[in-house]
């Protein structure tokens, strides 16, 4: 799980995805539409993938993907990436991130 919180504070905005997932594909579309650039790691692509999708599911992530951190902190999946969205609160969380400038 360190391995996992590691890799999602290494840049502002990471997503851990699989490659043929629609949902994770539309939340780094909208986290995109704000003019931020994501870290993406495909679960389904990586040498450690399963045991990453492990600890995600470990950190309350479930369904694993996506999952998204925003300046170092587990945001959550998709339905807490929405959520932020729709409250106004996703665009200011990307900013105090450093992940897009105004």
């Amino acid at each position: 799980m360190e391995a996992v919180r590691r890799m999602g504070s290494e840049k502002p905005v990471v997503i851990f995805s699989k490659s043929n997932c629609c949902i994770s594909h539309a939340i780094h579309m909208l986290i995109c539409s704000f003019g931020a650039n994501p870290t993406v790691y495909e679960l389904d692509q990586h040498p450690k993938g399963k045991e990453i999708e492990n600890a995600l599911l470990a950190l309350g992530c479930n369904p694993s993907v996506p999952a998204v951190f925003i300046g170092k902190l587990f945001v959550g999946g998709s339905n807490e990436v929405m959520s932020l969205n729709v409250q106004g609160k996703l665009k200011p969380l990307l900013i105090r991130a450093k992940a897009i400038w105004m």
